[in-house]
């Protein structure tokens, strides 16, 4: 288990180790991410109650990615003002109060508003978590660190949809929100108990207050790296994402399987994804981040490119499974990464960014995956998929440099 770092002469009782990573950062992130996953199959069936066309059902599964893009860049000011455990606490408090709201949302233009709000939350949160770990964990500790913050997304992901399903069978999907909003809420617990505050995070690393760059300086100054990374990080999260839309529509519209078969597929290749992540990690501190980072997309885009030739069940479960291997072994890679580049004195304005561009990709691979297949094929829009994820491993291997830097002694850790 990655441990925060310490300074000497620190003792062990200074309570910065294993224990309160992992109260302070894994589990209200986990939280979240649960009570994240927990809308996943109640929000879709919740909007065409209201009896509106596909668009705005769109529209609302959307709200929430675009509320993300909107914050992005101002979390990573909000973070400077703030402070990492404040801007924390806000998110989810937004997040919880916004789901919560659901449970009485009269219109589905109020829903659409609360799920934008919601994207707000989740950005301040995220942003705010990935500056707390990268201040905290060690360079050559960070990709484990990231891999199982990565890991605990994962497992989020899919505990939460089976728990909403069965909130919603038993007491209707109204009252789901409920129990989703409450185990955001209980993250927001724990951050408040258990996340160091600035004041404590300076007295025991002894450090100084800089004056920070402006936004506008930290473009300006990283604009290559942003270039170079930030574009490969799009094509990254384009493949990510755009497996999520291509796996189901080219099993049920290609290949006619059913909503049992379909969920075999996706649950297989998210359960090989999930395993991966402590591999991830050690690749990462072990051999550099290049090691796990340029095999993800590689094999992603290879598995990605035997979909359209799959001709049955067995052979698309082939090709989901290898794309699982592949993305499971970049868990935490782009964070990690990003928390390598990100300059000390502005961390928290570069990284809200980082988060942007990523964001940006994962955001737009759906939409790219339905415009190539109206205007063509199903198999087009697939193909064009597999280009983006060899692009981001050749960007990855060629243009960015390796960020873990072993020259320089590590930080002491407990």
């Amino acid at each position: 288990m990655p441990k925060l770092k310490r300074n000497p002469p620190q003792s062990a009782g200074d309570g910065t180790g294993a224990r309160a990573l992992i109260l302070a950062f894994y589990l209200p992130a986990l939280m979240a991410t649960i009570g994240q996953g927990l809308l996943a199959p109640i929000l879709p069936l919740f909007a065409a109650d209201f009896e509106i066309g596909y668009v705005l059902i769109g529209l609302v599964l959307a709200g929430e990615g675009l509320g993300t893009l909107i914050a992005d860049v101002p979390t990573g000011l909000l973070q400077r003002r703030f402070g990492n455990k404040q801007v924390m606490m806000m998110g989810l408090l937004l997040k919880s109060v916004t789901i919560l709201l659901l449970f009485a949302a009269p219109t589905i233009w109020i829903v659409l508003l609360l799920r934008l709000f919601a994207g707000f939350g989740r950005s301040m949160f995220t942003v705010s978590a990935h500056v707390y770990v990268t201040d905290n964990v060690a360079l050559g500790q960070r990709g484990k660190a990231i891999s199982m913050y990565g890991g605990t997304h994962r497992l989020g992901g899919f505990i939460g949809p089976a728990i909403g399903g069965i909130a919603a069978g038993l007491l209707g999907l109204r009252a789901a929100f409920l129990i989703a909003g409450l185990v955001t809420a209980v993250g927001l617990i724990m951050v408040a108990l258990f996340t160091q505050g600035r004041r404590e995070e300076k007295r025991k690393t002894g450090a100084r207050e800089e004056h920070p760059l402006h936004l506008l300086s930290v473009l300006q100054s990283n604009y290559r790296v942003l270039a170079s990374a930030g574009i490969a990080q799009v094509f990254a999260q384009m493949i990510r994402a755009g497996r999520i839309v291509v796996i189901p529509l080219f099993a049920a519209d290609v290949l006619g399987l059913g909503f049992e078969e379909i969920g075999y597929i996706v649950s297989i290749s998210v359960a090989i994804d999930f395993s991966l992540f402590v591999v991830a990690g050690w690749l990462m501190d072990r051999f550099g981040r290049k090691f796990a980072i340029v095999p993800c997309f590689g094999i992603q885009a290879i598995g990605m490119a035997l979909v359209p030739f799959a001709a049955s069940f067995a052979g698309l479960l082939f090709a989901a499974a290898l794309i699982g291997f592949g993305n499971g072994l970049g868990a935490g890679s782009m964070m990690t990464l990003g928390s390598d580049l990100s300059p000390d004195r502005s961390r928290g304005e570069f990284l809200g960014v980082w988060r942007l561009i990523g964001d940006l990709g994962h955001t737009g691979a759906p939409l790219v995956v339905g415009v190539v297949a109206d205007i063509l094929v199903l198999s087009s829009a697939i193909w064009f998929i597999a280009g983006t994820g060899l692009a981001a491993a050749s960007i990855f291997l060629f243009l960015v440099p390796e960020t873990l830097k072993r020259k320089a002694p590590l930080a002491v850790v407990s």
